[in-house]
């Protein structure tokens, strides 16, 4: 008589949104029900190497699958599906999945950008418009067909228009046209200068072109922008210039597309989730060029979009399917 079987594994969905911040992984059953949840670095390899981005996703991942609190022999990864920033091309794609075959063997992997993310986390059907702006920016579309579009998302040297990134740097500039008399005084002088901890606008310089000062760090100017704009002209002109350079990216995709009439819009980033000013700027844009972007939808957080993804691809052997109905 041949020994009966032990125990079925239990089958979890991992859904990983990674990019050029940080990296977050959820650990789901097959409902969809998250059931851990994990943290770690920036996981762009375009902008911290492959060694660094897998790194940081393989830490995220063991978070994620450790506060589930399920005994590690007890798991089976079912699906996995990595959200990543910098996966536009099929070559990039092609090294994230060889790394995460490999590393998860058995399971269906499926690696996305972070704006198909963000579509399949807040559009009803999957399909629409998607928008990011945080440290970077990118507008990615599809049709109810399954054919795609996208603008922007060239980095930071070639474009990220309408990004923390843009609108940080936006800032220093105008700050150094105003300490140089060539342009109007700012409240985003004394802003900058105390959240850096700085004691004139000449310190910008050593600050700035410090080799470690990451892309991040002025991003994250942008909520200071964010917050003058109603009483400071240069915020506010910075702040609608970024509105109307997103509105510029969706319009494309959504002419590359042919969309007419109502199309679902997502929007994540934390520009676009954590601020009203610049979701305001990029409405009002979008209507003056006839875009109708309905339903609108903040997504918080797009790795729900990288668990909807998971589940659709997971294939369950049949001794496992016990779960299912659990």
């Amino acid at each position: 008589m041949s020994p009966s079987p032990g125990p079925s594994p239990f089958p979890v969905l991992l859904g990983v949104d990674g990019g050029g911040s940080k990296t977050l992984a959820l650990a789901a059953d097959l409902q969809g029900h998250v059931l851990g949840r994990g943290l770690a670095g920036p996981s762009n390899y375009h902008a911290v190497g492959l060694e660094a981005a897998t790194a940081a996703l393989e830490t995220a991942i063991v978070a994620a699958l450790e506060a589930t609190q399920l005994p590690s022999a007890a798991i089976s990864i079912a699906a996995l599906c990595l959200g990543l920033a910098g996966m536009g091309r099929p070559e990039d794609r092609a090294v994230m999945q060889t790394w995460a075959t490999e590393r998860f063997p058995g399971a269906t992997v499926a690696v996305v950008t972070d704006a198909q993310l963000v579509l399949a986390a807040g559009t009803p059907a999957g399909w629409g418009l998607a928008l990011i702006s945080g440290t970077g920016s990118l507008a990615y579309g599809e049709d109810a067909a399954g054919h795609n579009a996208r603008a922007g998302g060239w980095g930071y040297l070639l474009g990220d228009e309408g990004s923390g990134y843009a609108i940080g740097l936006a800032a220093l500039r105008a700050i150094a046209r105003a300490a140089d008399g060539r342009g109007p005084q700012t409240a985003l002088t004394a802003a900058v200068l105390a959240q850096w901890g700085l004691s004139q606008p000449q310190d910008l310089i050593r600050h700035v072109y410090r080799p470690e000062l990451g892309r991040s760090e002025i991003a994250a100017l942008a909520a200071l922008v964010e917050a003058a704009a109603a009483h400071d002209a240069v915020a506010h002109a910075i702040i609608q210039e970024a509105g109307r350079e997103l509105a510029l990216m969706v319009q494309a995709v959504a002419r590359q597309l042919a969309f007419s009439g109502a199309v679902p819009c997502a929007v994540a980033g934390s520009v676009l989730v954590k601020g009203p000013a610049v979701v305001t700027a990029f409405r009002a844009a979008a209507v003056e060029w006839g875009l109708r972007l309905e339903p609108f939808t903040p997504v918080a957080e797009p790795a729900w979009g990288a668990i909807r993804l998971a589940r659709a691809t997971a294939v369950v052997p049949q001794r496992d399917r016990s779960w299912l109905s659990c």
